[in-house]
């Protein structure tokens, strides 16, 4: 490549048609690489991983052949740029390819090695067209890295916001830093609601941790159903709401049961089954069985299962309609949460009866007392619907699309309260050049906002031209 480079340059035109015909060349190998059928969605991981491989490719043949030209260089940036906005899923797999690299788990990456990760995934972010696409989707997964404890290290998650700030500026990363302080504000209340019972003796019945969250910085939907949460919660989360807003007086605390986890004892008294796969869904081996074959487990999951299981301290059987009115979880919720533990890989419960493929009202539940695990703490799943992570792709689309409105209106407001008087292709230009760093704005999207400021009375036309507007004080 070294040697045509240095004899294409000697050549009139030559350059032209050896930068053409390696753009299409990257053109096809990128368009290879992001198109996905329809109903296959790729993984995200190796998704990305291919197309930084490809980019590295393409940078070690600009610096070693191509002696750094800065054509070269430029076509490379606009060829990526072209292609990776091809998928509309680019934002959302590229957030979770870096899901990926700041969970817990990656033992062997340094921190060191994590960091020039995340520099390369910065590279693809820059060509990135919807990088607010790709804000909502990392605002969801950081926070639940935040709430569950999942991340790698603090001082990893602080880097990645710091380059995204540095990218796209303080707005694009208000809320994720505003959702760094709520963590740490809740460490000290917690540290605060500890030192409280200590003094005043007050006995709780059970260990609380929780997370006091700012509204308007977190992405999750709010709870509205008024979920009936067993004694010994209620009255120790009741005791801290006491505690909290004597300290803040003026403020609102709604619990959020969707979002919470917890740790059960549990034990089962039934025979334990064989190594074989049966009703409890493990193939691990059987633990050895305690006096009177009573084998005990801590139980990691939902504030839902809780719910649900600590029921069944108080009657053996219960049917689903029961479950629904006893713990007031909306319905979709309790069907995921007991399609988890009676079909999933701990099947702590079993269903009795005709196996249908919805539970009905009547569907009865016990619990399993065959279930064991090799493991002392098991830690339950909940098990996501068929639909939802379409849905909630959905959703997210149509979140992204109302923000839009919101921001290209106050783009609009903004150029016009600074100029006074604007030609509608003017206008256009100036908006679309403001936005260009969070998306680009299309002239049609931009006309129906400045339709929308009219009818509101922000603007108007001026009479002399139709195509001038003026801004009203």
């Amino acid at each position: 490549m070294a040697c045509m480079y240095k004899l294409f340059n000697r050549v009139t035109d030559g350059m032209k048609t050896m930068l053409n015909h390696i753009s299409e060349h990257l053109k096809t190998q990128g368009k290879d690489l992001v198109t996905e059928d329809e109903n296959v969605q790729k993984n995200p991981v190796h998704y990305v991983t291919s197309l930084l491989e490809l980019k590295d490719h393409y940078d070690k043949f600009l610096c070693q052949s191509f002696n750094n030209d800065r054509r070269f260089k430029q076509m490379i940036s606009s060829v990526f740029e072209s292609f990776l906005n091809i998928n509309q899923r680019s934002p959302e797999y590229l957030s979770l390819f870096v899901d990926d690299k700041l969970k817990k788990g990656n033992k062997d990456v340094s921190e060191q090695e994590l960091e020039a990760v995340l520099d390369r995934a910065m590279i693809l972010f820059r060509f990135l067209q919807e990088k607010d696409v790709f804000e909502r989707y990392y605002k969801q997964h950081l926070a639940k890295r935040l709430l569950f404890n999942r991340s790698t290290s603090d001082d990893s998650e602080k880097a990645m916001i710091a380059k995204l700030k540095q990218e796209c500026g303080y707005q694009f990363t208000s809320k994720l830093e505003g959702m760094f302080k709520d963590i740490t504000l809740s460490k000290s209340i917690n540290d605060e609601f500890k030192d409280h019972t200590n003094q005043n003796a007050v006995r709780l019945p059970i260990d609380l941790s929780v997370h006091v969250l700012t509204t308007g910085f977190w992405p999750m939907a709010t709870c509205q159903a008024d979920v009936s949460l067993p004694a010994l919660v209620q009255t120790t989360f009741d005791e801290f709401k006491k505690f909290y807003l004597s300290k803040h007086n003026g403020r609102q605390l709604t619990l959020q049961p969707n979002l919470g986890t917890g740790d059960l004892n549990a034990q089962f008294y039934g025979p334990p089954l064989s190594d074989e796969a049966g009703p409890s869904g493990s193939n691990t081996s059987v633990v050895s069985a305690g006096a009177k074959g009573v084998r005990k487990h801590i139980l990691t999951a939902s504030t839902y299962h809780i719910c649900v299981f600590m029921l069944f301290n108080q009657q053996r059987q219960w049917t689903f309609g029961d479950l629904l009115e006893a713990t007031k979880i909306p319905d979709k919720d309790l069907r995921r949460t007991l399609l988890s533990v009676v079909t999933g890989k701990q099947r702590i419960l079993s269903r009795q009866g005709p196996v249908t493929p919805e539970f009905e009202n009547s569907t009865s539940f016990v619990v399993n007392d065959s279930f064991t695990s090799r493991y002392h703490r098991v830690k339950i799943q909940t098990i996501p619907g068929k639909n939802d992570q379409e849905q909630d792709r959905v959703e997210t689309r149509a979140k992204v699309d109302e923000d839009r409105k919101h921001e290209i209106e106050a783009a609009i407001v903004r150029i016009m309260k600074a100029r006074k008087k604007m030609p509608h292709a003017q206008l256009v230009a100036e908006v679309v050049e403001q936005l260009n760093q969070r998306f680009a704005p299309g002239p049609m999207t931009i006309k129906k906002r400045i339709e929308g400021l009219i009818e509101r009375e922000y603007l108007s036309r001026t009479a002399e031209n139709r195509s001038v507007y003026q801004y009203v004080a």
